[in-house]
């Protein structure tokens, strides 16, 4: 597959970087909680499922420290953030309002948006809805694909084949939960596992994205040592959470699949323009559908500066490997195209 040249390297003036501010902000549908370090231009932060803000701790001193304001948000439904009872509160363009109201809160007339899992589909819709608001956006494992094809009900139904695709398994409500939530410690050790380069199970085995009919998802989680990002007092961090909030908030996300599907039909097809950066891990799980998305760049993003996959890298990008994702955060926001340095 295609990889473009990523930008050079620049040498970034390191400013002193105060303690985190945890803070939150009203929006249309309640309150988004968010923390932030630094001042200049802001660079918001969107993460996936199941994380929270703190999947970004080791960015956002780092990004403060060259001379941004990096904030990180608890997506609705996660965290300190409101979290609306209804299944539709989670379909994407709420999720795209929290974001305008976010930006709007903090002063700034735009945003470098940058998004990892779940987050990656929610900045990049961002971009295309709002794009008065969005000067640039990044991508981390999940590489934006239009609004486009058949109903996507469909689509995971076709996938999931004589097993269950696991977006298939999530949507009726209650029942993920009912595996998840009597040990929630446990589950998230096994996803995180699951989906880590150093844990994850052999390329031959069947992966955990399918779910054989009637059995749970954590059937397939591997079982032993934690990977090494993920620490027992991350862990800890993670289960306090979502102990605390369930996951209701965080599954409703997949639950408005085809909700989105109707909503964005007059942007079916359309490209995200802004200046933007893919970065990936060569073995996601999801690394195979990663080859098709990235042929069709050149169309959906035509902005893109940089697209990297990181060897023996897995889903968590920003956890499993800080140090190598911050220096090509950091050389694409300075780069000429973005232009906020």
């Amino acid at each position: 597959m295609p990889q473009p040249s990523p930008v050079p390297s620049r040498s970034v003036p390191e400013t002193p970087v105060p303690e985190p501010r945890h803070r939150s902000v009203r929006t249309p549908g309640g309150r988004i909680h968010l923390v932030e370090q630094g001042t200049g231009p802001l660079v918001l932060f969107l993460h996936g499922f199941p994380e929270s803000w703190y999947s970004w701790r080791h960015q956002l001193p780092a990004v403060a420290a060259a001379g941004y304001r990096a904030v990180a948000i608890d997506v609705r439904g996660y965290g300190r953030s409101s979290a609306p009872g209804a299944v539709d509160a989670y379909r994407m363009l709420e999720h795209v309002a929290d974001n305008a109201a976010v930006i709007e809160a903090l002063g700034a007339g735009s945003a470098v948006v940058v998004g990892h899992d779940w987050g990656s589909p929610i900045a990049a819709n961002t971009a295309l809805l709002r794009p008065e608001l969005v000067s640039a956006v990044g991508l981390l494992s999940v590489p934006y694909a239009p609004r486009g094809g058949p109903r996507p009900s469909e689509v995971f139904s076709r996938i999931g084949g004589d097993e269950e695709f696991y977006v298939s398994y999530f949507q009726e409500p209650g029942r993920a939960e009912a595996e998840i939530e009597p040990d929630v410690r446990g589950w998230l050790a096994g996803f995180y596992a699951g989906l880590s380069a150093d844990t994850m199970p052999p390329a031959e085995e069947p992966g955990l994205f399918f779910v054989p009919r009637g059995a749970r998802m954590r059937d397939r989680f591997p079982t032993g040592a934690l990977p090494a990002w993920l620490t027992e007092a991350v862990l800890d961090h993670y289960a306090g959470e979502f102990e605390r909030t369930g996951l209701t908030g965080a599954l409703n996300r997949y639950r408005n699949a085809d909700r989105d599907w109707a909503d964005l039909a007059p942007w079916d097809g359309a490209p995200v323009t802004q200046p933007s950066l893919f970065l990936g891990g060569a073995l996601d799980a999801s690394a195979g559908w990663l080859s098709a998305a990235i042929e069709a760049f050149p169309k959906t993003l035509p902005g893109l500066v940089s697209c990297r996959l990181l060897e023996g890298c897995g889903h968590w990008i920003q956890q499993e490997r800080p140090a190598e994702v911050n220096r090509i955060l950091l050389d694409w926001l300075g780069s000429p195209e973005v232009g906020v340095g």
